[in-house]
């Protein structure tokens, strides 16, 4: 075959398969056409409001709880250091870490003996001295009688030599020096008693029976047990909100606990003395200053504070007048609160006077018998209809 037949023959199978790919194609389009689906009429459905769980406020007076934190500290503590030197003697035996002392209770006893001496020593210099007094005292009056039966005027300052005035001056003076030189002595021998210096926690002894005291030299540490202190940490904008006992009126008061050591159910009480004035170096809190009485618990039975030890401080601030004390999990944000209102939502903007660690205190947006609504909601607007829980549909 040539290749002009070839070519005839190649045309017409050409044209067949195109006419057999449109037909094909046709077919699928007419297929697509009448297989949509058609779109039918129907009756929209409501939806149903939304169950919600509310709670009714009311306005108020109310008192804010700041939840802060604090440290014990001790009001009065001293470090004990003897002012003469001497072998200690004598030791209470009350004198040892973790013991309570009196005031003026004696902790130790220096070796008395050098100092009896010398007071000794003293003593007689002054006896000698109040003699020497009394015998120039007796030549005075003495010379006195004499200048009288002489019948001669002298000028002022021969009369103070004929009547010996500076020596008797000499030993006035030496009276005086004496009388001193015994209450040092005295006082040196009472400084090798060691006391306690007010009703104390002995927390350190530092001698022993046979040691040398030296003067400076600590010997015990001491804190009083009378009070103590709680220095709390309260955030600036908070601060205003405290009341303080050396302001007028009522102190604010506070609650501390330690709820891993003495449970829910046991606390203390303290009272807020004053701001200290000064930021915590490290959390740049305002300071506060609460006391606590008998903070052993001797004389109440309540649990011990320990010094050093970190507490839980719930401080009663100044009162709130007429405002809605609000959950602040139900403050939306923005400080909006949601209502329901003729059984639908009403977004209302809150005006927030304080915030506490558990509720905020509302003075408008809010009004007493209000329903704040404590659902989350999944579609939020203003006028979605709403139902309140328990309420037939």
């Amino acid at each position: 075959m040539t290749n002009r037949d070839r070519s005839a023959t190649s045309v017409p199978l050409t044209v067949l398969i195109c006419v057999m790919i449109a037909l094909a194609v046709g077919g699928f389009v007419w297929w697509i056409h009448n297989s949509e689906p058609v779109a039918q009429r129907e009756t929209a459905t409501k939806r149903d409001p939304m169950l919600v769980e509310t709670v009714a406020v009311t306005r108020g007076d109310y008192k804010p709880q700041i939840s802060v934190l604090g440290r014990v500290v001790a009001s009065k503590e001293v470090i004990l250091r003897p002012r003469v030197e001497g072998e200690v003697v004598e030791i209470a035996e009350n004198f040892e870490p973790g013991a309570m002392v009196k005031a003026g209770e004696l902790l130790a006893k220096l070796d008395p003996a050098d100092f009896e001496n010398i007071l000794t020593t003293r003593l007689s210099e002054l006896q000698q001295a109040e003699a020497d007094l009394v015998l120039e005292e007796a030549q005075g009056q003495a010379r006195r009688r004499g200048y009288k039966m002489i019948d001669k005027d002298l000028e002022a300052a021969q009369l103070a030599l004929v009547f010996r005035q500076p020596q008797l001056q000499t030993i006035q003076a030496r009276v005086q020096a004496a009388e001193a030189a015994v209450a040092q002595a005295r006082l040196e021998l009472a400084r090798t008693s060691i006391t306690a210096p007010f009703d104390a926690l002995v927390l350190e002894r530092r001698v022993a029976l046979g040691s040398q005291a030296q003067p400076g030299v600590a010997m015990a540490h001491l804190v009083g047990v009378n009070e103590y202190w709680v220095i709390a940490t309260v955030p600036l904008k908070q601060l205003q909100r405290l009341r303080f006992a050396e302001d007028s009126g009522e102190p604010s008061t506070a609650t501390i606990r330690k709820r891993g050591v003495w449970g829910d159910d046991q606390f203390r009480t303290g009272v807020v003395q004053r701001f200290i004035g000064a930021l915590d170096e490290q959390t740049r809190l305002a300071r506060v200053l609460i006391t606590v009485e008998d903070p052993l618990g001797h004389q109440s039975g309540a649990p011990p504070l320990v010094l050093d030890s970190i507490v839980q401080t719930v401080i009663e601030g100044e009162v709130l007048q007429d405002v809605v004390r609000l959950d602040r999990d139900y403050l939306r944000p923005g400080d909006t609160v949601w209502v329901i209102e003729d059984d639908k939502l009403s977004i209302r903007k809150a005006s927030v006077v304080f915030r506490d660690a558990q509720y905020a205190y509302i003075s408008d947006g809010l009004e007493d018998g209000d329903e704040v609504v404590l659902t989350n909601l999944s579609r939020v607007r203003e006028g979605a209809e709403l139902r309140r829980q328990g309420a037939s549909q």
